[in-house]
């Protein structure tokens, strides 16, 4: 099968920084699926690994953490697919990843397909929409709609990929008022387009931006970048008791800040669960039904700004190059194979 890696990590200026390749084609075991893949996305993990981890001596790294596809065959041991259904992921870490024409994912992390996306459109989804959806419901234990008191969630770095179905399920499943960090004007438009009440500039000062706004105390705070440059305004933002949640990896930060107001730190990695096989797994099966359900009644959207073409190494290295520019606005897709 035609797939895309590496066998030495390091910058994307190398020549074989990600090299177009031929490899066996997987057979599915246990509760495995084997996904023809259709269409991907590109996320900044993927340049983070590929920048660090390197493959066993003589084999080859396939990246990949969003996929769209077709089952072709299943395991022995196959609850929920059957070959011919349309399926998305954001699959495993720990595992062959889906630049490749075929991959292998277990079920219990594999959603139906929404019916009402393109491939290219529903591929832009599952990681985020993975991470979007535990940061808020399983990290915070954000109250449903009507379940709640009135409270703001500040999100910081809301343009992004996470940032973009962060907004949108917030607005649909919660009551929280949401405000949306971002500097440009075009990704200033982007997160109001997306249902941001209000959006203030993380590049200025953030208490003298808060307080102009006729909004609830921020009870809930996410970081999705540069957390170590924003931690003590983050801190100075929340209301005492409130929630801090991050998915970056930043410079060291002095958790004994949080003290004074009993504020609460969360993590949100969503390989998490495939890479500890834990006991509640499946339950990113149930949350990729459920975002697929509120795809298709039109209530969430695809999050795709930029479709680079087909899979290759030629056009995988552009996009790994635009998400290392930094100024990535939604998600980066490809489709298909030559």
């Amino acid at each position: 099968m035609k797939a895309v890696g590496y066998q030495q990590p390091g910058s994307l200026d190398r020549a074989d920084a990600l090299m177009d390749i031929e490899l066996p084609c997987p057979v599915p075991a246990g509760r495995d699926l084997l996904v023809e893949v259709q269409a991907i996305a590109v996320n900044p993990v993927d340049t983070k690994i590929r920048r660090s981890a390197a493959p066993g001596q003589g084999e080859y790294k396939v990246l990949g953490y969003d996929a769209v596809g077709i089952v072709r065959e299943v395991g022995p041991g196959a609850q929920f697919f059957r070959p011919g259904d349309a399926v998305w992921y954001a699959g495993a870490i720990d595992r062959s990843g889906s630049n490749a024409e075929y991959q292998l994912v277990d079920e219990r992390i594999v959603g139906r397909r929404p019916a009402s996306l393109s491939a290219a459109e529903a591929a832009a989804l599952p990681l985020t929409g993975i991470t979007a959806w535990e940061l808020l419901f399983d990290r915070l234990q954000v109250p449903l709609a009507g379940q709640g008191h009135a409270a703001s969630l500040l999100i910081v770095g809301a343009a992004g990929g996470v940032g973009s179905i962060l907004i949108q399920l917030a607005r649909q499943r919660t009551d929280l008022t949401v405000i949306a960090t971002a500097s440009r004007p075009e990704s200033r438009d982007w997160v109001r387009t997306l249902g941001a009440h209000h959006v203030i500039d993380h590049h200025q000062a953030f208490a003298p931006q808060l307080a102009g706004l006729n909004a609830p105390p921020v009870d809930y705070a996410i970081s999705l970048t540069h957390t170590d440059q924003h931690f003590t305004q983050l801190i100075d933002a929340l209301a005492p008791q409130g929630k801090l949640a991050l998915i970056d990896d930043p410079e060291l930060i002095d958790v004994r800040l949080l003290k004074r107001k009993s504020l609460s730190l969360h993590w949100e990695l969503m390989f998490t669960r495939s890479l500890f096989q834990t006991r509640d797994m499946e339950a990113q099966h149930h949350l990729l039904n459920a975002l697929a359900d509120m795809v298709d009644r039109g209530v969430i959207r695809s999050t795709v700004q930029a479709h680079l073409g087909p899979i290759c190494a030629e056009n995988l290295k552009k996009a790994h190059a635009l998400l290392e520019g930094g100024t990535v606005v939604g998600k980066i897709v490809l489709e298909g194979f030559n």
